[in-house]
């Protein structure tokens, strides 16, 4: 079970980053890259990663870690770099299998499709498999948690020999007769 402290930071960093995402996109969509909407999405998703690892690391997950720096932002991009992969799958659906685009439909039903394909679908499978990847890999625990026994799952036990026996080794599993 996710800490929710830890939670809402993600979800308030994945908001900003969703920002940052939306202008970038919409900023190059609009202008240089009108005809490119999946490359101006990739681009702008590329933006929102960079600014999304800085605040990651200081606040939304500065209580874990265990990697040197390098080779947690290395997988930071790693991690992030299949979530534009999975970010691209709807508007790369909506655009070239579906044909949401015009002249097949008109300009506000293309921008709709598009909003819908890549700021929504897009970015809350992305989102989802963010979070799975960042606490999985990018920022594990640095031990892992202790858990509690439930009532009625068998206990583990393990106790030290008052004497080793001739030949054991500290640390070694014995069959107590």
């Amino acid at each position: 079970m996710p800490e929710p402290r830890e939670l809402l930071r993600f979800a308030v960093v994945g908001l900003a980053a969703y920002g940052v995402t939306l202008l970038g996109d919409y900023s190059l969509k609009l202008t240089v890259l009108s005809e490119k909407p999946v490359t101006a999405l990739f681009l702008a998703t590329v933006a929102s990663t960079a600014f999304a690892y800085l605040l990651s690391r200081r606040w939304s997950f500065a209580g874990r870690g265990g990697h040197h720096r390098v080779r947690e932002a290395a997988l930071f991009f790693v991690v992030n770099a299949g979530a534009v992969a999975v970010n691209l799958v709807p508007p790369l659906v909506s655009r070239y299998v579906l044909h949401l685009s015009v002249p097949h439909v008109s300009f506000v039903a293309q921008e709709v499709a598009d909003f819908v394909a890549g700021m929504v679908l897009g970015t809350a499978s992305g989102t989802a498999f963010r979070w799975y990847g960042y606490r999985r890999w990018v920022f594990p625990r640095s031990a892992p948690p202790v858990s509690v026994p439930q009532v009625g799952e068998p206990e583990l036990v393990v106790e030290r020999l008052p004497e080793l026996r001739r030949g054991q080794r500290d640390g070694e599993v014995a069959e107590v007769p």
